[in-house]
């Protein structure tokens, strides 16, 4: 056997494994998606909750408060910004219709923002709100919450 087969058989194996890698990266999100698509028990998936919330608060959204969501997803990778800001935009709908405030306010962005991000990722929020000379310190009482 030659080197250059030797190397070549190396190639298609690297190739191989890399392969097998990335479509078991990409199953692995793809089945996350199909999760959160699937019916509960009220016969609404998570994706239709979070569709119909932003929905019906859209008429609440002003300018002031579409530019703070787009400012505070900035860091997320472009590739997923939508999906961040899609949920987080959820979230933060779900709160004000609970509230039944009038318009979407700075507390419930900022409240909806953490609740919306999974704990793991606090950190770079925390990051985030201090890069906007926002004090985390009055909504620590957030970062508690379970939901």
């Amino acid at each position: 056997m030659s080197v250059m087969s030797g190397l070549f058989m190396w190639f298609i194996v690297g190739w191989c494994v890399l392969f097998i890698v990335l479509m078991a990266i990409g199953g692995f999100f793809m089945f996350r998606k199909f999760l959160k698509a699937l019916p509960k028990k009220d016969g609404k998936s998570i994706l239709d909750w979070q569709d119909h919330y932003i929905n019906q608060s859209l008429h609440l959204w002003d300018e002031r408060a579409k530019n703070l969501l787009n400012e505070l997803v900035s860091p997320v990778p472009e590739l997923f910004r939508d999906v961040a800001k899609a949920k987080i935009a959820g979230v933060i709908s779900r709160i004000v219709l609970e509230e039944q405030a009038t318009t979407v306010e700075f507390e419930h962005i900022i409240r909806g923002y953490i609740e919306a991000t999974p704990p793991r990722d606090h950190k770079f929020l925390r990051k985030k709100l201090y890069q906007m000379d926002i004090d985390v310190a009055q909504y620590e009482h957030y970062f508690l919450l379970e939901v």
